[in-house]
């Protein structure tokens, strides 16, 4: 199990890395081993600001569809544009090529409560 110790992570599978007020978000590799082959991503929500834990986009995988929940407030900058034609990035490179979206971080306070690769290993039994 890949969990990188330089990111965020939330108790909905996400990951996050902070780049000055810009956050990257994507599932974690347990999320996307969880969910089974990614089939379609949808976010919705580009150019929109919304509040942590509100669903900003959903994942189709071939046995489920999943919401996907902001972890911090902000606004949606940017969608993985490679992920329309290549959704299974998510499965084969989660922490790289398969990020989902940018956020302009609203609230840094909200950084303060994302969990430490430490505490996402307990939470998984990792």
């Amino acid at each position: 199990m890949n969990i990188p110790a330089n990111l965020k992570y939330t108790k909905d599978h996400e990951w996050v890395s902070i780049d000055g007020d810009v956050a990257t978000v994507g599932i974690t590799d347990f999320a996307q081993k969880e969910l089974g082959d990614i089939v379609y991503v949808e976010v919705e929500t580009l150019d929109q600001s919304l509040g942590k834990d509100e669903v900003f986009g959903t994942v189709e995988a071939v046995k489920t569809v999943s919401d996907l929940f902001l972890p911090i407030a902000g606004e949606i900058i940017e969608f993985n544009d490679e992920l329309e034609s290549n959704p299974e990035l998510v499965n084969s490179d989660p922490y790289g090529q398969g990020w989902m979206i940018k956020v302009k971080v609203s609230d840094s306070s909200d950084i303060n409560e994302l969990l430490s690769s430490e505490d996402y290993k307990v939470l998984i039994g990792a």
